[in-house]
């Protein structure tokens, strides 16, 4: 099955300074989403020439209290998978749960054994919605 690094995200609490900090190591901006429903940006940061190995900062507008103490900071690894059921199958068969299922078709949260969140996004189109997944419910949290 094919896979493909996409990006590692971590909150911010201060987005200018964190944006500052990121630019002085050399990275630039490479994309920037804002959500107003659920209040929060994101903004995508790379070294020049390797745009495809950003790092993802995400920054909620009405404040994280608990940052940077409370290990949040840290938020996941994600990686594009050729056919999101069957690698997420091929994780259940191994015995890893699938804590956020593709329901959607397009993505999906497991944990590595050493608790760390990765998420899964499908290459290309979102696919049909299909059981088991269209109907699984998560499990823990992601």
């Amino acid at each position: 099955m094919k896979v493909k690094y996409l990006h590692t995200m971590v909150r911010v609490k201060d987005l200018e300074a964190s944006m500052k900090f990121y630019k002085l190591l050399g990275l630039k901006k490479t994309r920037h989403y804002d959500s107003e429903e659920g209040r929060f940006s994101l903004i995508f940061m790379a070294p020049e020439g390797q745009e495809e190995c950003p790092v993802e900062l995400t920054y909620n507008w009405d404040g994280d209290d608990g940052l940077p103490s409370d290990s949040r900071h840290f938020g996941h690894l994600a990686y594009a998978v050729e056919n999101i059921y069957e690698m997420c199958q091929h994780l259940m068969d191994n015995g890893v749960t699938i804590n956020r299922p593709p329901r959607d078709g397009r993505m999906a949260f497991v944990r590595s054994p050493d608790n760390i969140s990765v998420e899964l996004l499908q290459m290309g189109d979102p696919l049909a919605p299909q059981e088991p997944w269209a109907s699984m419910e998560n499990t823990g949290h992601w």
